[in-house]
């Protein structure tokens, strides 16, 4: 059988003056076969040899092999350039003539020509070939990685009830829980976490934060660069609502807490009259 978006080893059943016909055997009938163009087909091909080749479908939406090696096969994924942003969609190069088309609906960002997205690849409803940002059910379980180990990845999705999504090293499922997730983060962001937990299924949680003896320092330093900001007087203390600390620093209060505590120890700032100085 020949299956679109694969690499298949097929035999040589009939040679045409634009190509070679391909099938399962040298005898395959014409509809078991797939045509090679002939400005792709080596030297001396004889009736009965074998072929690696990919199989795609063409501008007129026909079943096409090529020997050149495609960026991604089906269900795998990878990172690909985009070639051109239409209303409809994106196009991305893929290594083939004809560029990977990305609809607009399997977008979760607003897309640029030559960026680079993290894509699967899959067949469609009306049986062509797409690719999709959406690649949750497409990422591995099987990681080599596991709690304390330090990992990088790309945000690919964000649910406001789960949290955000991350692709480890471009292949594997992760997650860092919404109550971890402070700070604004977007798909495409790429992202330096510690593994907190590996679920039973295999996916990682992760938390972009250091331990906490560690991330203490980082927030204080940020929180003390933000009340420069301020021309060093914040209108509100470390009681402040936490909608309003969350949207001015990216912290949770109790981390907000935690940083100002360590920048009174430091005598780096004073609490009066509601509002935080620096000294």
């Amino acid at each position: 059988m020949i299956e679109l978006g694969k690499k298949q080893e097929l035999t040589v059943a009939k040679l045409v003056d634009f190509g070679v016909y391909l099938g399962e055997t040298e005898n395959a009938g014409e509809k078991e076969t797939v045509l090679l163009p002939k400005k792709q087909v080596p030297e001396e091909t004889q009736k009965g040899d074998k072929i690696s080749v990919f199989i795609y479908k063409d501008s007129s939406d026909r079943l096409i092999a090529t020997v050149r090696e495609p960026k991604i096969t089906l269900g795998e994924i990878a990172v690909l350039r985009v070639a051109q942003v239409t209303r409809i969609g994106a196009f991305l190069d893929w290594g083939l003539e004809k560029d990977l088309f990305l609809p607009y609906k399997q977008q979760t960002k607003k897309l640029h020509e030559n960026e680079e997205v993290l894509v699967a690849l899959y067949i469609d409803k009306s049986s062509r070939l797409c690719a999709t940002m959406k690649v949750y059910h497409y990422l591995r379980t099987d990681s080599p990685y596991g709690e304390g180990d330090t990992v990088t990845g790309v945000v690919y999705e964000i649910s406001d009830n789960f949290g955000v999504f991350v692709a480890v090293d471009d292949k594997y499922s992760a997650m860092i829980p919404r109550q971890e997730a402070q700070g604004n983060y977007k798909p495409g962001d790429e992202l330096t976490c510690r593994v907190t937990a590996v679920r039973e299924d295999g996916k990682l949680t992760l938390s972009a934060k250091k331990k906490a003896y560690m991330q203490i320092y980082e927030d204080a330093e940020s929180v003390y660069e933000i009340i420069q900001e301020f021309d060093g007087e914040l209108p509100f203390d470390d009681k402040a609502d936490p909608k309003i600390i969350q949207r001015e620093f990216g912290l949770s209060k109790n981390a907000f807490k935690r940083a100002v505590g360590h920048l009174l120890k430091e005598n780096k700032i004073e609490i009066k009259n509601g509002k935080i100085s620096i000294r």
